[in-house]
């Protein structure tokens, strides 16, 4: 393929008297390649193909999916791609997107800052980066959020999904994507979230202070307007966006964590870079053990109690007092304990359940529960025999005064004999 400046150069020789195979050797290539140009059966600049373009089969679904998807990224369409049978390279792939012009263009989000930058450099075991991913739209109609926590040396990056993100809720995060990381590197490097550190300061909240002497570790808090600063957590979230939330297909909470937890074994950590995997620098990375215990603080999650008297939390169904149907309550749980407690939204305790792990799909009732809820559908029923619906019931005498009544709305004051009416109504009367 000659290039458009090649083209002027042949066309510009030609005409000055120069043959064909003097131009070929002058340019630096084949003779049929030069004749080809200067006939005009080829364009500069369009590569020439020999046969069927293997991504014409492709296309069509590329195209739809841009359609649907404008910021789709590139890397997610090839890994679709190939699924369907697609045996070429990436940079052939997004060669023909580019060619083909596929991707629709959108001008918000086409302009760059084009700030510079430096680069950070971040010791192997030394910092952890901390941040919250916000999803408003889940499949499953409720709003969640994602602690990415990301080493910031080796790129590995684990998440946990929740359903809200105040103190409580963050500390549960952390010691969930810690066990995921296998340790905890020396430093958290956080935004400037109220939940860890004072607004308008630099200063830890004294509620999380606790947490960060529990695991042994230093708080670093970004400098205003430093997003950068934690620019490796910022792009595990960007990466974890469009490579596999935009494209998941999940339908709650738990589904949710264990295909992040899968995509972040098998895909996040399977990148490139210096050389290695990020999961080969992160095994070769030293962290701090965790301790024993999590960090006991209390969570808790307001439900509304089913009209079988349970209580969905976590994946699992708890048994409550029927009383309670349709009522509002309170699920308390001691990070790192194995009991919940249910209470009123005063406070007042209703029961206590063992909790059943993480997304198991369990019921757990409570014997009493079980008895005092069939008591109450029990109660429900009558023993009555059923109404008999084949019995012969014309109107009766009341309802044949107030019929009497709508008939003499019709004139001025009928005389009406109700024998006679009573008469007419008769089965077989009319007939």
């Amino acid at each position: 393929m000659l290039t458009p400046e090649e083209d002027v150069e042949i066309t510009s020789l030609r005409k000055r008297g120069w043959s064909i195979s003097a131009i070929a050797r002058h340019v630096g290539r084949d003779r049929k390649t030069v004749r080809s140009y200067l006939s005009g059966a080829r364009e500069p600049g369009v590569r020439h193909r020999s046969g069927e373009d293997p991504f014409d089969r492709f296309e069509p679904y590329v195209r739809q999916r841009l359609v649907d998807d404008p910021h789709v990224w590139a890397t997610t369409l090839f890994d679709e791609a190939v699924a369907l049978g697609f045996d070429r390279s990436y940079q052939t792939f997004t060669r023909q997107i580019r060619d083909r012009a596929l991707r629709p263009h959108c001008e918000p989000c086409s302009g760059s800052n084009g700030r510079a930058h430096v680069d950070i450099d971040h010791p192997a075991g030394e910092e952890i980066q901390w941040d919250w991913l916000e999803l408003p739209d889940t499949p499953w109609g409720e709003r969640a959020y994602v602690l990415v926590g990301a080493l910031s040396h080796s790129g590995r990056f684990r998440c946990w999904f929740s359903e809200s993100m105040d103190q409580a809720h963050l500390i549960v995060g952390i010691h969930e994507v810690l066990g995921r990381l296998g340790g905890t590197a020396k430093r958290w490097r956080v935004d400037r979230m109220a939940t860890v550190i004072v607004p308008g300061t630099d200063r830890i909240q004294a509620s999380f202070a606790p947490v960060a002497k529990h695991y042994g570790v230093g708080v670093d808090p970004c400098p205003p307007r430093h997003g950068n600063r934690k620019g490796v957590v910022e792009k595990a979230i960007g990466f974890t966006t469009q490579r596999w939330w935009r494209t998941a297909r999940v339908g709650s909470l738990i589904e949710a964590q264990a295909g992040v937890d899968r995509f972040c074994a098998e895909i996040a950590d399977a990148r490139r870079r210096d050389g290695s995997t990020v999961g080969e620098l992160a095994d070769a990375e030293p962290l701090m053990a965790l301790p024993a215990a999590a960090y006991p603080v209390e969570v808790v999650v307001v439900r509304k109690v089913a009209a079988n008297a349970l209580v969905s939390v976590w994946g699992n169904r708890y048994s409550v007092p029927p009383g309670l149907v349709g009522g509002t309550v309170e699920v308390r749980w001691r990070h790192g304990t194995g009991v919940i407690d249910i209470t009123t939204t005063a406070g007042t305790i209703v029961c206590s359940h063992l909790l059943a792990p993480r997304g198991a799909n369990r019921t757990v009732r409570l014997a009493e529960h079980t008895a005092a809820l069939e008591n109450v559908v029990l109660a429900a029923f009558s023993t009555d025999r059923p109404c008999r619906t084949k019995l012969n019931r014309p109107p009766s005498d009341a309802a044949l005064v107030i019929a009497a009544g709508l008939l003499g709305e019709r004139g001025a004051d009928p005389v009406i004999d109700l024998d006679v009416y009573r008469r007419a109504t008769e089965p077989g009367a009319l007939g």
